[in-house]
This record gives structure tokens, C-alpha cells and sequence, in this order.
């Protein structure tokens, strides 16, 4: 039987910096490794690279995936856009022998968790205040304003998921948070 690791799920709002926390956990362990999401948005400039970043597919084609049965789950996340996670995703990870890392939206990370129940450890990163996640938001300079206010309303609705996690990792200094995320790791893969 073919290797089957664990799962570690991040998720949070929007800027809440679980990104950074999981780019930082894949670096530093190599028996990681980082589940690459689907979505049908574009890509961001010339910084985003397919299969590298996301998948990128069109509506039609990520709504093939669904009628196919792909996804391990899959959210419409904003209206027309779609994002998701592949089977075939976590079992190229598992063949390389490793651990399966998320970086996913909030409803997302708990259908995982349910899918692959004491299998997978849900991780919710919590902001200090919704100020700070407008500033972070703001500071990026990839989003228009009307994006920023969607995303905001969004944060505060996935905030209150945050009880149905196994942890909550706060996220106000970010080399604490980064020492704790270890931790977590450390003590859930073994």
C-alpha cells in the first residue's frame, strides 16, 4: 500500500497571514509538502505560476472537475470563482512520501478535516483585530477597494468558524507565530 501521511490544515481570512506560515513550514521540513489549490480566477501578475501557485482552470473546466467527482472539496468563494482541492493533488504528495500541507479557506479546511478526520489536523490562523487584517489587506496592493470591503465581510463571517478547528494559532508577531506553527507541526506528525 502507497504511503498515506498526514494532513495539516491553515486556514483563516484572507490576509491573515496563513500563507506565510505554510511557505515557511514547507521550507523548513522536508517530509512537507504543499497541496496546490485549483481555482478559476486569474493569475496575479506574472508571480503566479501554474501548478506552482494554483491550478488555474476556467469555470467550465473546474465544473467538469466537479461533475467528475475530483475534488476532495471545492467552495465558490466568491461568485464565479471557484477554488479546490484535488485528489490527485494529495496523492502526488503521498507518493513522494510526504505530509500534505494546506494553505485553504476557512470552509475548505473544515471539509478536509471532516473528510479526513483524525488524519488531518485543522489549524485556524486568527487575527488580532479586524483592523489589522484591513491594514494587512490594504498594504498588499493587489486588491480595488470594492475587493477589499468583500473580503473584509467574508473575514468576519469566517471568523466565526474559527471553535470548529482542533487549534487556533494567533497571528500578531510573526516570528512567534512562526515558532508555535513549529510546534504544532512537530507534535502532530511525530
Amino acid at each position: 500500500m502507497a504511503f498515506q501521511g498526514k494532513l495539516l490544515i491553515f486556514s483563516a481570512p484572507s490576509g491573515s497571514g496563513k500563507t506565510t506560515i505554510v511557505q515557511h513550514l514547507v521550507g523548513k521540513y522536508e517530509n512537507l509538502g504543499f497541496s496546490v489549490s485549483a481555482c478559476t480566477r486569474p493569475k496575479r501578475g506574472r508571480t503566479e505560476i501554474e501548478g506552482v501557485h494554483y491550478y488555474f482552470f476556467s469555470k467550465e473546466e473546474f465544473e467538469e472537475k466537479i461533475h467528475n467527482n475530483e475534488f476532495v472539496e471545492y467552495e465558490q468563494v466568491y461568485q464565479g470563482a471557484y477554488y479546490g482541492t484535488l485528489k490527485t493533488e494529495i496523492e502526488r504528495l503521498w507518493a513522494q512520501g510526504k505530509h500534505v500541507v494546506f494553505d485553504v479557506d476557512v470552509k475548505g479546511g473544515l471539509k478536509l478535516k471532516e473528510y479526513y478526520e483524525e488524519r488531518a489536523l485543522a489549524v485556524f490562523v486568527k487575527i488580532p483585530s479586524i483592523e489589522i487584517l484591513r491594514k494587512r489587506l490594504e498594504e498588499r496592493n493587489t486588491e480595488s477597494d470594492a475587493s477589499i470591503e468583500t473580503r473584509m465581510s467574508k473575514a468576519e463571517y469566517e471568523m466565526s468558524f474559527e471553535s470548529e478547528f482542533d487549534v487556533i494559532l494567533v497571528n500578531e508577531t510573526l516570528a512567534d507565530t512562526l515558532k508555535k506553527a513549529e510546534e504544532i507541526i512537530e507534535a502532530f506528525v511525530k
